[in-house]
This record gives structure tokens, sequence and C-alpha cells, in this order.
């Protein structure tokens, strides 16, 4: 009865708040005012006075709003970035790849370990065939000449596949029995954790040739990947190691009595619950690497934002880039929302908060 009475009691609560007094009333009206005031602007500059295909030179230049028609002409640099004209089609391609490749695993259906990698595996192959070619008769593309979308797209989806298990490994080995073990991963994690991803970034691009021998330096895209993936996983392995304190001692108890080991323990009993707890921050932490992403810039790749940033760096476009940001904006914001709403479905699927099953 007290569920069903909540929505109801919302209102004249809400109401007491905003208009309960009279100067409760006079901010809530200002506010109210400010907010419609800001909107009709922004509404009158993108929609109302706005341009949307310029038909002759110099239009943009005589009208007061947005001028949309830089995204019509420049819409390709923004998403493919330094890849071959021609080849556009190869890069949009490998975009719908590794989309597909998410949505899938997002299906129940597709749950199992046998199903997910194989998954993986194949659309992996089909990405790298299609953005780096020399098979099939397509034209080769070295990873310098990669960029946009679907440079963003890689380098966070191999982060994420790579950072994930090593996270998990690096918050088994923070609570190992051995001191060596444990030590050494605290204080990789502590280190790693107290230095920005730009300062990981940057060592990886351009300091790690001087420190690795030529047969373990492999090409820079993938040297940056694998920092972004050890700074993933250790914040992720903190992210585990929290959802590991929450099972109560109980567990382990029990898991002894019916004679598991060690392993059997954490990855039949422990890591699951652990993983469960963990999903709100685990989504949390994902979104945030999506967009830290973006500092690929500082060492010359053409990821998403860098692309956007050359389509308004010529003459003709350089005042409207408030329009290629706000639809750079728009693509993230997008990737991201999605992302958020699977974890909000995942969360009331697996009833994280609820102490459900």
């Amino acid at each position: 009865m007290a569920a069903s009475l909540a929505p109801t009691s919302t209102l004249p609560s809400l109401r007491q708040q905003l208009f309960g007094s009279i100067g409760n009333s006079l901010i809530t009206l200002t506010v109210l005012a400010l907010i419609l005031l800001a909107l009709g602007h922004i509404l009158r500059w993108a929609f109302i006075d706005s341009l949307w295909t310029e038909a002759q030179e110099g239009q943009c230049a005589e009208i007061s709003g947005a001028c949309w028609a830089v995204i019509q002409a420049r819409w390709r640099l923004i998403l493919f970035g330094l890849y071959p004209y021609d080849e556009h089609w190869r890069s949009a391609l490998a975009c719908l790849v590794a989309l597909s490749i998410v949505g899938l695993s997002c299906v129940p259906y597709f749950w199992q370990a046998r199903r997910l990698v194989l998954i993986w595996l194949c659309g992996a192959a089909l990405f790298i065939l299609l953005m780096r070619g020399g098979l099939f008769g397509l034209l080769p593309v070295t990873t310098d000449k990669w960029g946009g979308l679907a440079l963003t797209l890689y380098v966070y989806l191999s982060t994420v596949i790579i950072g994930v298990p090593l996270g998990i490994l690096f918050a088994l080995a923070r609570q190992s029995d051995l001191p060596a073990i444990r030590h050494v991963i605290t204080l990789l994690i502590d280190f790693v954790r107290s230095i920005p991803i730009l300062t990981v970034v940057f060592c990886a691009a351009l300091f790690a040739p001087f420190i690795l021998p030529g047969w373990l330096n492999p090409d820079t895209l993938y040297r940056v990947i694998a920092g972004f993936a050890v700074f993933f996983a250790c914040y992720y392995a903190m992210i585990v190691t929290g959802g590991m304190q929450a099972v109560g001692p109980g567990q382990y108890d029990a898991a002894a009595a019916l004679g598991l080991g060690y392993w059997q323990c954490r990855f039949l009993i422990v890591l699951p619950q652990a993983l469960r707890t963990a999903l709100p921050a685990t989504i949390n932490h994902m979104v945030i690497t999506l967009k830290e992403t973006s500092v690929l810039i500082i060492v010359g790749m053409f990821e998403l934002t860098a692309s956007g940033n050359a389509a308004f760096q010529t003459g003709k476009w350089q005042e409207y880039y408030t329009e290629v940001y706000i639809f750079v904006s728009l693509i993230y914001f997008t990737l991201s929302f999605t992302l958020s709403r699977y974890g909000a479905y995942l969360e009331r699927k697996m009833r994280v908060g609820q102490g459900g099953r």
C-alpha cells in the first residue's frame, strides 16, 4: 500500500518545496524564466536561424544561427579521419562490425564463454581485415592512417577486452597469500593510479621505443592500447577488490567446508558475487574510459575528437567549431548513454543492491 501511495505523494511534496513560501516561489519562477529564456535562444540559434545546406559560397556568414553546413561538408573527415578517401566504406563497415559485436554480446543468448569468444575473435579478425587490408584485393592501410570513429572504437574495445581480465587478475593478486606478488601488484596499482592517463599514453607512444628491445616494440597504436589497458586494469582492480570485500566471510568458510580449492572458491563463489556488486562502478568506469580515448590527440592519432578539430581547421570553416564539437559530442553521448542504459538494465536484471539472486 505504501508503494502505491508514493507516486501520488510526490507532487504535493514537490509543490511544497518549490512554492511553499513567497521566497521559494520567487526563486522557482526566476529560475524557470532563465531556463526558458536560455532554451529559447538555443532553439533559435540551432534550428530557426540556422543553415543546414550552403547552396552558395559564403551563405553561413550571412546568418546569425548555427551553420550545420560544416557537418555536411566535413562529415567524412570527422568520422574517418586520415583514412584514404576512396576506402571510407571499409572504415564505415568496420565501425558497423565493432558495434555489431557489442550488440550481440549484450544479448543473453550469447552469454556463454564459447559463444562470446567466437563472436569476438571473428569480429576482431573482420575488423582488422577491413581496416588494415592487404588481403582479398583490399588496399593496405597502415595504422597511422586509421582515424575517426573506427580508431576510437578500436582503442576502446581493445582496452576493455584486455583490461577487464587483467584487472580481475590484479585484484586476485592484490589479495594473494604470497607477499612478493601482493606487494608488487599493489605497488603497480598505486603507481599507475597516481599518474594521469596523459602521462601513460605519452610514455607508451614516445618513450617505450627507447626502452623496449626491437622485437618487443610493436606499432605505436598497439603500445598506446597496452598503456590504456594497464591504466584501465589498475582502476578496475580496485573496483573488483571492493566487490570482493563485500562478500561475507561465511562464503569462504562454506567453500572450504565443501572442499573447494583456492581457485575454485575465487572463480565459483567470490568473483560472481563481487562482479555483480561492482557492476554500477564497472559501467561508470567503462563510460569514463570511452571519453578518455580523446587524449590520443596528444600523440598525433586522429581519433574522433582530433578528426573533429581538423574538420574546421580551414579558412572557410574556422568560425564554426561549435557546430563540429556539438556533432562530436552527440556521438560520444549516444555511445555513453547506450552503455549507461544497458548497465541499468543489467542492474535491474541482476537486482544489484536489492539483495536478490
